[in-house]
């Protein structure tokens, strides 16, 4: 089974200080699933860290009012799960191109294939005015 062992999440504004906010609930988390492998907290910390960072930095607005970011993780017994939302954000158009790591002097469009490389899947969901990017990461657990 892949039972629900810790859940966090938060929903505030697309802020740089909302990435500090998403550390924050990461550092929360392991504390209650001290059992995840350390290289597993680290790349799946990664993913979480730099969507949120996609979202605070290119997310553009439907509305008037501002981009609100919502991160909820949680660990389950052999995999670890996000959900990254841009609530109120227009459909960014994702094609392909963040599937190869750009070239060495290229200086942006690494995000999307770094996130790829550090989990096991992540899909991408347009629902009303809300993108979510869901990410998974398999884990097993230290005895």
């Amino acid at each position: 089974m892949n039972n629900l062992i810790a859940h966090r999440s938060f929903r505030r504004q697309a802020l740089p200080e909302s990435i500090e906010e998403a550390h924050v609930l990461l550092d929360e988390l392991w504390t209650d699933a001290p059992f995840v492998p350390e290289m597993d907290r680290m790349t799946f910390a990664t993913a979480v860290i730099e969507a949120a960072s996609n979202i605070v930095q290119h997310a553009q607005p439907q509305f008037p009012t501002p981009v609100e970011l919502g991160v909820e993780i949680e660990v389950r017994t052999q995999c670890l799960r996000a959900e990254i939302s841009a609530f109120g954000a227009i459909d960014p158009q994702l094609d392909s191109k963040g599937r190869e790591m750009p070239g060495p002097d290229a200086e942006s469009g690494r995000g999307l294939a770094l996130i790829r490389a550090l989990v096991t899947t992540m899909t991408f969901v347009r629902h009303d005015d809300t993108n979510t990017w869901v990410l998974s990461r398999d884990s097993n657990p230290q005895p």
